[in-house]
């Protein structure tokens, strides 16, 4: 794994692109997944200047956040996969969040007056600061890395940064305190974003993900769409709209299901949307993250489709049945 700027050797190896700078959970989660041992790994500043890398092929591939299990869908992200040039997710990985206090080395905790770090960070730390650090003034960064990277300024801007443990072994910092963060139990789901090509095959748990675009907004819209997914007997694991940004009022909706599209209940449904959305975009199907196998009920099965797809093949040879 390399992480420096990349050199004539470092072009035969697969170079991906994580949200940067250097230290932020990204890099963490994609240095989890074991595709990174052997590959470039290059911090971009924003989730779009991420994927338009890949788009433009400079990447193999990219690591962006879409969800987080306290502050819900990264905004960012679903808009970037929502337009431009097709990019499909081709794996998953949640990583728990766990936020550090750090500082430059020597710095005491009761000296801490001022903390930087993004506002979500914040939001999830805001209980231990209260109780821990009384009247310290929090200060909105880019992102945790961010903060972190600016405490080497001289002077510092400020005196501590919450970040991912990582930001501190990447930029020398001492850990003041660790596991600060309200939620013991908070993790953030990320996708690995390519090119379309090959779909991965289907691995028995997982996810299918697309954004749909209804023809116009009317009466029973979200049910017509939601009834192509009930009938099959497919779970939604996350659905939301999202602005078109053409005209006010305008939406999509942006859904994560369980199954593959190889699988027969999901590829009938997607031909069912066919015909209720005026647009679909396919944004991938990939093992989940959990390897959480869906429950099926009688019917929906592959087995259960190619027995009806026989019994009407015989109807239409003229057998009585």
């Amino acid at each position: 794994m390399t992480t420096s700027p990349d050199t004539a050797a470092d072009r035969l190896q697969p170079r991906y692109a994580f949200l940067g700078p250097s230290g932020t959970f990204s890099e963490a989660a994609l240095l989890a997944m074991p595709r990174s041992a052997d590959a470039v790994l290059v911090p971009e500043p924003t989730v779009t200047a991420a994927l338009d890398g890949v788009r433009a092929g400079e990447y193999q591939a990219a690591l962006v956040p879409i969800e987080n299990s306290v502050e819900g869908s990264v905004s960012a992200t679903l808009d970037e996969l929502g337009a431009g040039n097709p990019l499909v997710i081709t794996d998953e990985i949640a990583l728990p969040v766990r936020f550090a206090l750090m500082a430059r080395p020597g710095t005491d905790l009761a000296a801490v007056k001022s903390v930087a770090t993004h506002p979500h960070a914040e939001a999830q730390c805001r209980g231990w600061l209260a109780d821990r650090l009384p009247g310290v003034h929090a200060i909105p960064a880019a992102s945790t890395a961010a903060a972190a990277a600016a405490l080497l300024e001289d002077p510092a801007p400020y005196d501590a940064a919450i970040a991912q443990a990582l930001a501190a072994q990447r930029y020398g910092l001492d850990i003041l305190a660790d596991n600060i963060a309200d939620n013991d139990d908070a993790s953030t789901r990320f996708v690995l974003v390519q090119r379309p090509g090959v779909l991965p095959q289907p691995s028995g748990a997982d996810k299918t993900t697309l954004m749909l675009f209804m023809r116009a907004d009317h009466s029973g819209a979200l049910l017509e769409i939601l009834t192509e997914f009930a009938v099959r007997g497919i779970n939604l694991t996350r659905i939301e709209s999202r602005p078109t940004k053409k005209v006010l009022g305008d939406y999509y909706f942006s859904i994560d299901l369980e199954g593959h599209v190889l699988d027969a209940r999901v590829g009938e449904a997607l031909m069912g949307l066919r015909r209720v959305c005026a647009h679909i975009r396919f944004l991938g199907s990939y093992p989940r993250h959990d390897c959480r196998e869906p429950h099926l009920r009688p019917g929906v099965s592959d087995a259960d489709y190619a027995d009806a797809m026989e019994w009407l093949a015989q109807i239409r040879d003229g057998d009585t049945v």
